[in-house]
C-alpha cells in the first residue's frame, strides 16, 4: 500500500490529558471538553468519549463529500442527513478496534441513486480514505 501525499489545506490541532478519562482541547479553543469512558466501559458517561468524537467528525465529513458528490453529479442531497455509528471492541490479536457504519438518508433522490452517491463519497471522504483496509465500514441508506 503506497502512502499518498496531499497539499495541507488544513491542520487541526488537539491536545488531550489523562486519556480516556481526562480533557480534550483544541489549540484555538473552539474544543474543550470532558471525555470520559461510557458507563459501559467502567466509566461515569459523565463527558463525551472518543468514539463520540470520531462518530462526529465522521458523519460531518462524510456529508461534506457527500455534497461534493452530489454537486458533480447534479442530485439533490438537500435535507440529507448522515449518522456515524462508531463501535469499539476488542481484536482477536488482544487490542481494540474500531467498526463503523454510515447511514444516510438522502430524501429527494431514489435508492439506486442514493447509494451510487454514497458509494462515491466513500471514495471522497478523507475518514473513508484513511479508515479504508484498517477498519470495517459499512454503508446504507435508509
Amino acid at each position: 500500500m503506497t502512502i499518498q501525499k496531499i497539499d495541507t489545506l488544513y491542520t487541526a490541532v488537539a491536545t488531550a490529558e489523562n486519556g480516556r478519562d481526562g480533557r480534550v482541547s483544541s489549540d484555538d479553543g473552539q474544543l474543550d471538553v470532558t471525555v470520559n469512558p461510557p458507563k459501559s466501559m467502567g466509566g461515569s458517561g459523565a463527558g463525551t468519549n472518543p468514539e463520540q468524537l470520531f462518530a462526529a467528525g465522521y458523519s460531518a465529513c462524510f456529508q461534506g463529500a457527500l455534497g461534493v458528490v452530489a454537486r458533480r453529479e447534479k442530485a439533490d442531497i438537500s435535507g440529507s442527513t448522515v449518522t456515524a455509528r462508531v463501535s469499539i471492541g476488542k481484536t482477536e490479536a488482544g487490542g481494540f478496534g474500531l467498526e463503523v457504519e454510515l447511514e444516510a438518508s438522502i430524501p429527494n433522490v431514489d435508492a439506486a441513486t442514493a447509494k451510487d452517491l454514497l458509494e462515491k463519497a466513500h471514495q471522497v471522504c478523507p475518514y473513508s480514505n484513511a479508515t479504508r483496509g484498517n477498519i470495517k465500514v459499512e454503508l446504507s441508506v435508509v
